[in-house]
């Protein structure tokens, strides 16, 4: 079986997303099918958030996010179970993969909370501060240098966001705490995944990301199944919740192996394009024009800095 390694896991959601494949990296042959996989993956990742807003107005959170855990948690141990056994969840530094996995659980919470009283392209517009954070973070945790051009990057996304929560947007004020502690949820999982990835299996680390998604969820959970369950139909879209994004995980890892990294990388931005339109489509929803230019420049900083990390990595040794 092939190894796994990643910046980024295959469970996060847009943000700072890098996957590669030891022993299957790209060669860049099929470009165009790698920018296909890339854009319906991220597609897929706004569906995923309309369902959630969607489920979000008649479901409590907990619930919504444990059935979409363990839907996962059951693809995973089915497809990978059998073959893999008890690989699947060994683990080095056991506490750091759990708490990395913690960090996505709770940007789980605050983004089901955010989407819940936020539109959903503004929602996923804030989430995107994450990678700036983690550029600001890079430097005094990993040592890593920012060139004035970089820096000049970051400036313009978090302009963006600034314009996205500017003073008499009309969003709600508890919204929009949810989702800047979702981005700080975020930042941590990626900087955890960063310190981990030399070192652990992605696909133990995905395990752990599941299995402590599945079991925090549930126990967060069982209170409010008590009062009322979900509806047929809801429980339906829960489940297909789970399914989505174990497609656009796949097909993401898929982009990697067709596409160089500096072509795919910058693609992940169109999410917030996708999620604009897609929250204009099904709830009659379009950001006002402050509004879209704060996405656009999120949109030009963040596929910018995308570009210039993969493109000024080295190769990979043959």
């Amino acid at each position: 079986m092939r190894r796994w390694r990643q910046d980024a896991s295959l469970d996060a959601r847009g943000p700072v997303g890098e996957v590669t494949i030891e022993g299957a990296q790209s060669t860049g042959s099929r470009p165009l099918l790698g920018a296909a996989f890339v854009t319906l993956t991220v597609l897929l990742f706004a569906v995923s958030d309309v369902i959630t807003k969607i489920l979000t107005e008649n479901n409590p959170v907990p619930v919504i996010a444990a059935i979409r855990y363990l839907t996962g948690l059951a693809i995973l141990l089915a497809i990978l179970g059998p073959r893999m056994g008890a690989r699947l969840w060994q683990a080095e530094r056991r506490w750091l993969v759990v708490l990395r996995a913690l960090s996505m659980t709770a940007a789980s919470l605050f983004i089901g909370l955010a989407f819940s009283l936020l539109p959903v392209g503004e929602t996923v517009a804030i989430m995107y501060l994450a990678p700036f954070v983690v550029l600001a973070l890079a430097i005094p945790i990993f040592g890593e240098k920012v060139t004035p051009m970089g820096w000049f990057l970051a400036v313009l996304g978090f302009s963006g966001v600034l314009m996205i929560l500017r003073p008499g947007g009309g969003l709600n004020p508890a919204g929009v705490a949810f989702a800047l502690i979702n981005a700080g949820c975020q930042a941590s999982f990626h900087l955890l995944t960063r310190a981990l990835a030399r070192r652990e299996s992605n696909l133990s680390m995905l395990f752990h990301l599941m299995l402590v998604g599945s079991v925090v969820f549930s126990a967060m959970a069982l209170p409010s199944l008590d009062r009322t369950l979900p509806t047929r139909a809801d429980f339906a879209l829960m489940v297909l919740l789970g399914l989505v994004l174990t497609v656009a995980h796949f097909l993401f890892a898929a982009a990697y192996r067709e596409a160089p990294a500096a072509l795919v990388a910058p693609l992940n931005y169109l999410h917030l394009v996708w999620s604009a339109l897609l929250g204009w489509l099904v709830f009659a929803y379009l950001p006002d024009g402050f509004t879209l230019l704060g996405m656009g420049l999120i949109i030009a900083a963040g596929a910018s800095l995308a570009y210039r990390a993969q493109a000024a990595k080295p190769p990979p040794a043959p």
